[in-house]
């Protein structure tokens, strides 16, 4: 397999950075959210997490198909800084990867938020971002907090920033309101095009903020009221996964204790391609394909570096009980010149029950949504399959 493709930070035309508009865009507002959205059979499946205890559910999200591919989060602030402009600013980034075969570019346009000096930044989605996006996500499972509009096709939570706030101290990520605040900005506008291109040259894309909406309160208010109700409308990408089924359960809690961006990244291709997770049909992932797909690994200027890089996020895996093994092959050519790395994966006993759970959960969901029946597979209330 050839080498992973280099993430490309440099304006859509010519090289150039996309030039600094004198109004930066505001952000869309959640529109009034019907009462019937909050509750309707495919958000009961969404909601309704396969597990036999309380705090078996409470460890549970959804991760999304497509969407949780895509590597939006790939920048860190480390290298935004390298980035940046001397006025502050940041290319239009480019982002070329693969999702089932496909080839595919994410393009991500990067918000412009006014620092308490007045003066103006521009600021990639990153590793803050990525936790807070999976805490909504979390929170928009519960009972009259998250919401499907499907005659809007659109899909979000409404929370309040001590919610939110407790949600991550709990998964072991402490935030600072204002810094909670400035990464909902982030998330509300920066937006991102995810293209496509057939065989025929013709390109298809689709285009929208990470958030697609997001309604708050200004800062003077926030700081007397945390409890103010927030909301946010997720990425179509999220509400079309709700609608057509394309979301699997799996372990949340462990995906927020991972320590790094490309071991969460890990975390989810697992749960989303090694769905006969067992230890007769291990799972092959290469190094190449790490790098095309991730972007977390361009950074590295060397590759033994991100080799080393890869190394580590494995054995953070191992370490958070998702894998029991991992064999390491590296594949070398002329004049033994490292030409690609293949892993092995074996999943721990607790990861393939977690599969198992999700795909049981998966074909439950499939059949009540085909049959639209009065009674759903899953009791919501203590959270217990049938």
């Amino acid at each position: 397999m050839a080498g992973g493709a280099k993430a490309k930070a440099g304006g859509i035309k010519n090289g150039a950075a996309s030039p600094f508009k004198a109004k930066p865009p505001r952000r869309k507002a959640v529109a009034p959210v019907a009462s019937n959205a909050f509750e309707n059979p495919q958000l009961d499946l969404f909601q309704g997490f396969l597990a036999n205890t309380d705090d078996e559910r409470e460890a549970l999200s959804n991760a999304v198909a497509l969407w949780d591919n895509v590597p939006r989060y790939s920048i860190s602030r480390f290298r935004m800084n390298e980035l940046r402009t001397p006025d502050g600013f940041l290319p239009v980034l480019k982002l070329p990867f693969q999702y089932r075969g496909r080839e595919l570019t994410a393009i991500v346009h990067p918000a412009q938020i006014e620092g308490k000096d007045g003066k103006w930044q521009s600021f990639y989605p990153s590793a803050r971002e990525e936790i807070v996006e999976h805490a909504l996500r979390k929170l928009s499972a519960e009972q009259q907090a998250g919401f499907f509009d499907k005659s809007q096709s659109r899909s979000g939570v409404q929370f309040s920033l001590y919610a939110l706030r407790q949600e991550l101290e709990q998964q072991g990520h402490t935030l600072r309101y204002d810094e909670i605040v400035e990464a909902l900005d982030i998330l509300s506008l920066s937006s991102i095009e995810i293209v496509a291109t057939n065989d025929d040259g013709d390109e298809a894309f689709a285009r929208s903020t990470y958030f697609a909406a997001l309604s708050g309160v200004k800062r003077k208010d926030y700081n007397t009221n945390r409890g103010a109700r927030w909301a946010v409308q997720f990425h179509p990408l999220v509400t079309q996964s709700i609608d057509k089924l394309t979301y699997r359960q799996f372990n949340y809690q462990r995906l927020m204790q991972c320590r790094t961006q490309l071991s969460r990244w890990l975390l989810s291709q697992l749960v989303l391609k090694f769905t006969q997770a067992s230890m007769i049909t291990p799972f092959e992932v290469r190094y190449s394909t790490v790098k095309r797909d991730s972007g977390l690994l361009d950074g590295y200027q060397l590759a033994r570096k991100a080799i080393k890089a890869l190394d580590d996020a494995w054995s953070e895996l191992k370490e958070l009980g998702a894998l029991n093994g991992v064999n390491k092959s590296e594949q070398r050519g002329a004049r033994a010149k490292l030409e690609d790395v293949i892993y092995t994966l074996f999943p721990s006993r607790e990861f393939m029950a977690e599969q198992k759970a999700a795909n049981h959960r998966l074909g439950k969901s499939l059949s009540a949504l085909a049959n639209l029946g009065p009674a759903l597979p899953f009791n919501k209330a203590n959270g217990q399959g049938e």
